[in-house]
């Protein structure tokens, strides 16, 4: 039986959740909801979902939200001896810190960056130099591992990736980062499905970002 994943194309978030899909060789059910109509907000979604956001999945009549957290009961459920989630306490725990990372440093300061562009608003350099500085982190946590956590693909990686394939599409530069682009060349080529998952949203982020863009300069 497929998982229904309820989600908008354009969302690192819900991507995430795809990539990990794909790792563990699941089908998913996708149900495209139009935020700007609403749909998050009906009664039949609230009733699933009473914090009314993506990437939210049914799996059996089990509704769960949050991406990480998905991420975290896809593997427990149906990849129990995965190395996608360690079980070895220590690099578990170092999973879910690049977890936290992610949501908490990372993720934040993009939205936080980004988003009021979306909406119109000119660029914040300091909120650029907090993006930079959560960019500089991970390229130190990245210093001497292959992937985010060993020498294995994990959640974290398929995570961070989605983040940071945004940031790609968004023009925010990585070149910078040493470590960072090496991780980067490496999950994108070893995370399962990574380009057909990705493709077509980067290309979308790109295209609205180039337009905010040649607005804000003309």
């Amino acid at each position: 039986m497929a998982i229904d994943l309820y989600r908008t194309e354009a969302s690192a978030s819900c991507t995430t959740v795809q990539l990990v899909a794909a790792a563990l060789d699941l089908k998913l059910n996708l149900i495209d909801l139009d935020m700007q109509g609403s749909d998050h907000l009906k009664p039949e979604f609230l009733k699933m979902n009473p914090q009314h956001t993506i990437p939210t999945i049914v799996d059996d009549g089990f509704a769960l939200w949050e991406s990480r957290t998905i991420a975290r009961h896809l593997v427990n459920k149906y990849g129990k001896d995965s190395t996608l989630y360690p079980t070895d306490v220590k690099l578990r725990a170092l999973v879910d810190q690049r977890l936290d990372f992610d949501l908490g440093t990372l993720y934040t300061r993009f939205a936080q960056f980004l988003y009021p562009q979306v909406m119109g608003a000119p660029a914040d350099e300091a909120l650029g130099k907090k993006l930079d500085g959560a960019l500089e982190v991970l390229n130190a946590l990245l210093e001497g591992n292959v992937y985010a956590v060993g020498k294995h693909l994990t959640i974290a990686d398929l995570s961070l990736v989605s983040t940071v394939s945004y940031l790609e599409a968004a023009d925010i530069s990585l070149k910078e980062y040493p470590n960072l682009l090496k991780w980067y060349d490496l999950v994108k080529s070893s995370a399962p499905q990574y380009k057909e998952l990705l493709e077509r949203p980067k290309a979308l982020v790109s295209e609205m970002f180039s337009k905010l863009k040649a607005k804000q300069s003309s």
